[in-house]
């Protein structure tokens, strides 16, 4: 996959980084010849330019890329101007950040969907996110082992835990299992996620269902992708 990352500080670079080494291909973007030159040899492509200039942005790849990211942090009007660009320039897939509760409230209103706050997602966490759909969250809890949030593979929806025998198979523990439910205060017949519980041999798997795994990241993303 492609994708555009705008804004190389802290931030932006590790995740350029990451996607690059997960194997997609990155052009980093940023005003600052110091940082694009640093990352020249570490991600895919790498470009010095005002990501605010409509000229300068329009002639990247934005029709080719699945996604664009706004990494940027430092200065929240270079921020939000670089997403209303990729917004009015028709990019499909647009992930603003956000610093403060009134940026959010902008992005929201431009109609940006997707959105990370720094403090609380971390580059490496959105990183994992992009490169897998299935994936919904993660949590790094040493170098070996991770927790995800995974939605169940289609091919074990109807089977139970025992059924799916992750553990044996994959080195794999299921947690717990989120499901997607009717919520009874819901005027609009909305739905919420409800944790069943410690995971038992006869929890039976459904579409939708989301699996909370435990185990070593590449044995995880191994029972995504088979």
């Amino acid at each position: 996959m492609k994708y555009i990352v705008f804004g190389l500080g802290n931030s932006g670079m590790a995740l350029s980084i990451r996607l690059t080494e997960l194997g997609h291909e990155v052009i980093g973007v940023d005003n600052s010849m110091e940082k694009v030159e640093k990352l020249r040899d570490k991600i895919t492509h790498t470009v010095c330019m005002d990501c605010t200039d409509k000229d300068a942005v329009s002639a990247l790849p934005l029709k080719d890329c699945d996604g664009a990211i706004v990494a940027i942090g430092e200065d929240e009007a270079a921020s939000l101007l670089t997403t209303a660009l990729l917004k009015q320039l028709g990019v499909k897939r647009i992930i603003g950040r956000v610093v403060s509760d009134l940026q959010q409230v902008v992005l929201e209103a431009i109609q940006i969907a997707e959105y990370i706050r720094p403090e609380t997602e971390s580059a490496l966490r959105l990183a994992m996110r992009l490169d897998n759909v299935s994936i919904v969250d993660s949590f790094k809890i040493s170098d070996r082992y991770s927790i995800v949030e995974a939605v169940v593979p289609e091919r074990y929806v109807g089977l139970t835990l025992e059924e799916a025998n992750f553990t044996n198979a994959y080195k794999i523990i299921v947690l717990t299992t989120i499901k997607s439910v009717q919520d009874i205060n819901s005027k609009n017949g909305g739905k919420i996620n409800e944790v069943t519980g410690i995971a038992k041999s006869s929890t039976r798997l459904a579409e939708g269902d989301i699996l909370v795994l435990f185990g070593e990241f590449n044995d995880i993303n191994r029972l995504i992708r088979s």
